[in-house]
């Protein structure tokens, strides 16, 4: 008998300790596994494993629920800068905004500044906006149960004005993601954040609108190249709503909380938000590749109107229309032509600029994606394969490149047209001057055409790189080109 229970005493433990081992194999396993996975990915593996309950209030219009679901993983965000870092010490979201769409400034006060992040995942990755982090020397995290952690940022993108932080810890409550191409005009949405400082606030309205572009992003990058498809929602927004949930009502995340049109800097009816489905793909790069891998189409383009489709004896008012090729880019490889009017990218209908840019920002450089343009009336799909930035750029060296960023401007070449209608045979239109730079020192102008640097004719970045790798010992530069009022103009000035 005794022997007899020592034996059973024996399996019972042989089982407890193999199951163990398993359990402690199958974790090590499932860790390395997960390593690899992209967000949405991982977050199908946790929903898998920790089903909640159903979540829908489409049929009513009680939120609890979904408000229930999602209230516990947007956070507070807390952000402190030097004095030198930030200049006006306001709320992140107010300082990025307000300028834009006007209302009138607050005193300086302290360098610190607030926003909202959504956790995506148990692991402490946080997804917000890239001006709730940016420059700020100091992020502290507080949850919705109040506990506070310092945040370290993994990756920042001006372009979508999204930023990934990360804090320290495990089985964090997370928000599951939707899918913001399901979303429909007119469904009522949610805004979850922390305006004013208000922790866990929660608003309700529709969507009132999808790809809107407004014009408020950019950078003080040479490479800076905006995406704004923005969901546009009458939910109220406020400051310190930056980088918070917008959800739908079975409280899936469907966009990040960004921006809204305002006169006074608080809400009256305009918010907008980053589709998730953009976002997505953004963080994940942060995580494979530390910045974002963009694919680049290789045209310049403009919305199809009806004016535009008059002028153009254009059959349709759908689409965007190209108005130039980049050449050896993306596009002209693969046949797209100046005159086409691309209809859809991926096989998903594009009829805006900001929707043409939210498709192609979802895809990585060598993806190869079918574009569909109409050319003559007749519509035929082409195969194009992304190309990197740096493959329609120059190789610059350190110095020249150095000296080419701090001109503080973006060119682009000049059309056919452009060089008939400004008779000349050769030369770059500038297409931005950012603050800082040698062109906003030197009052050199948005638009003006530059047609030679240090006596050398340019037609692209590669010829200004080679232009300004002859400064000669007293480092002048020497630009001359016509002013956007049609005046022959010339610059001389000293670079360091």
């Amino acid at each position: 008998m005794k022997e007899n229970m020592k034996k059973v005493g024996f399996t019972l433990l042989a089982a407890f300790v193999g199951g163990a081992v398993a359990i402690g194999s199958y974790k090590l396993i499932e860790n390395k596994y997960n390593d690899g996975l992209s967000f949405e990915e991982k977050q199908k593996v946790y929903f898998a494993n920790n089903p909640g309950p159903v979540v829908s209030s489409a049929d009513n219009p009680d939120f609890t629920q979904a408000a229930a679901a999602v209230t516990p993983a947007v956070v507070h965000i807390k952000t402190t800068y030097s004095s030198a870092s930030r200049g006006g010490g306001q709320d992140a979201f107010e300082d990025m905004f307000e300028e834009f769409f006007g209302g009138r400034r607050r005193p300086q006060g302290p360098q610190m500044a607030s926003g909202s992040g959504v956790i995506i995942s148990d692991d402490g990755y946080i997804v917000t906006n890239n001006h709730v982090v940016d420059d700020a020397s100091k992020i502290e995290v507080v949850l919705n149960d109040k506990r506070s952690f310092s945040a370290k940022v993994i990756g920042r993108d001006p372009n979508t004005d999204l930023a990934l932080i990360k804090i320290s810890g495990s089985d964090f409550p997370l928000v599951k993601f939707g899918n913001s191409d399901n979303v429909q005009v007119g469904e009522w949405v949610l805004a979850v954040g922390n305006p004013f400082n208000l922790t866990s606030t929660v608003t309700a309205g529709i969507v009132s609108a999808k790809g809107r572009s407004i014009g408020i992003l950019g950078s003080d990058s040479p490479n800076s190249r905006p995406i704004e498809a923005f969901i546009q929602t009458d939910a109220a927004i406020n400051r310190g709503n930056s980088g918070g949930a917008l959800v739908n009502t079975k409280g899936e995340l469907i966009g990040i909380n960004a921006a809204i049109a305002s006169q006074t800097g608080n809400y009256e009816g305009y918010g907008f938000a980053i589709p998730i489905n953009l976002a997505k793909k953004v963080i994940d790069d942060f995580i494979k590749f530390g910045t974002v891998q963009r694919g680049f189409l290789g045209v310049s383009i403009q919305d199809v109107t009806a004016e535009l489709a008059k002028e153009k004896e254009l059959k349709s008012v759908r689409g965007i229309y190209v108005q130039a090729v980049v050449p050896g880019g993306a596009a002209g490889d693969a046949g797209i032509k100046e005159g086409d009017v691309i209809t859809k990218v991926a096989g998903v209908n594009v009829n805006t600029s900001a929707e043409l840019q939210e498709q192609i920002g979802r895809h990585a450089p060598g993806d190869k994606i079918g574009v569909t343009v109409v050319r003559g009336g007749s519509e035929r799909v082409l195969n194009v394969t992304l190309s990197k930035e740096q493959q329609l750029a120059i190789n610059r060296t350190a110095s020249s490149q150095e000296l080419y960023n701090k001109l503080g401007a973006s060119f682009a070449p000049l059309t056919s047209a452009q060089k008939s209608k400004y008779r000349v045979n050769s030369g770059v239109i500038v297409s931005q001057v950012r603050r800082g730079g040698f062109f906003a020192e030197y009052g050199i102008p948005q638009g003006m055409v530059i047609t030679s640097i240090n006596d050398k004719a340019v037609n692209n970045a590669d010829d200004i790189d080679a232009a300004l790798g002859n400064t000669g010992r007293n480092n002048m530069v020497r630009i001359s080109g016509i002013a956007p009022d049609g005046s022959r103009v010339t610059y001389n000035f000293q670079v360091n």
